[in-house]
């Protein structure tokens, strides 16, 4: 079953569950794969790859607001955000662990001949081929870096 219909059924699911805060998250996700479906220039279906995208971005978004609000004491707005959060996160797949994310980095380095800091363009765009969706961008490049740098 595809994203888009996944959530549609989820949805339904929670409007009879009456589980406000999860629809409420389910809604946002359903707006923003519109939103993808109606841009200029856009496919008429959302494919994986787009969706994992929305998704990852969606997540983000909560996991900064959550941050922030709890940088300024405000644990109830925090809450609800993490909250959220976590109802996308069901729907990304399962995140690599940092031995296997460096375990995908050392063989995508070793597939492309990456050796030195010069190479962190191509060694960047091969791991993130690799690791869609499964690890964040930020820990991609630190494990690129620390590899590439001898570490």
């Amino acid at each position: 079953m595809d994203l888009q219909h996944r959530i549609d059924a989820d949805i339904k699911a929670a409007m009879l569950a009456r589980e406000k805060d999860r629809l409420n998250v389910l809604r946002a996700i359903k707006s923003a794969l519109l939103m993808e479906l109606t841009k200029e220039g856009g496919a008429h279906v959302v494919g994986e790859e787009a969706g994992l995208k929305i998704l990852q971005k969606l997540h983000k978004q909560r996991s900064e607001a959550a941050a922030i609000y709890h940088q300024q004491g405000r644990a109830d707005l925090a809450a609800e955000d993490e909250a959220q959060a976590k109802i996308i996160e069901g729907y990304l797949p399962a995140r690599l662990s940092e031995d296997q994310l460096m375990a995908e980095v050392k063989a995508a380095l070793a597939e492309i001949g990456a050796t030195s800091m010069a190479d962190m363009g191509r060694a960047m765009k091969a791991v993130n081929a690799k690791v869609a969706g499964r690890a964040d961008g930020s820990a991609v490049a630190a494990a690129v870096k620390a590899m590439l740098s001898g570490g």
